[in-house]
């Protein structure tokens, strides 16, 4: 893994990190359930991203 892979792996954990947090406020204060909606769609996304890079 060259530098700049292990660098997009620390800025994806802190981003699914920071998307955890919001979506368990976002469960916790239902306002709006379409935001619930798009941090799964982005957590999912980000962790795909970091198995994509792990496997290569």
């Amino acid at each position: 893994m060259d530098k700049k892979a292990k660098k997009r792996l620390e800025v994806l954990n802190k981003k699914i990190q920071k998307l955890t947090q919001q979506l368990a406020g976002s469960r916790e204060q239902a306002d709006d359930p379409s935001e619930t909606a798009k941090f799964e769609e982005e957590l999912a996304a980000a962790k795909a991203e970091v198995e994509k890079l792990k496997a290569s």
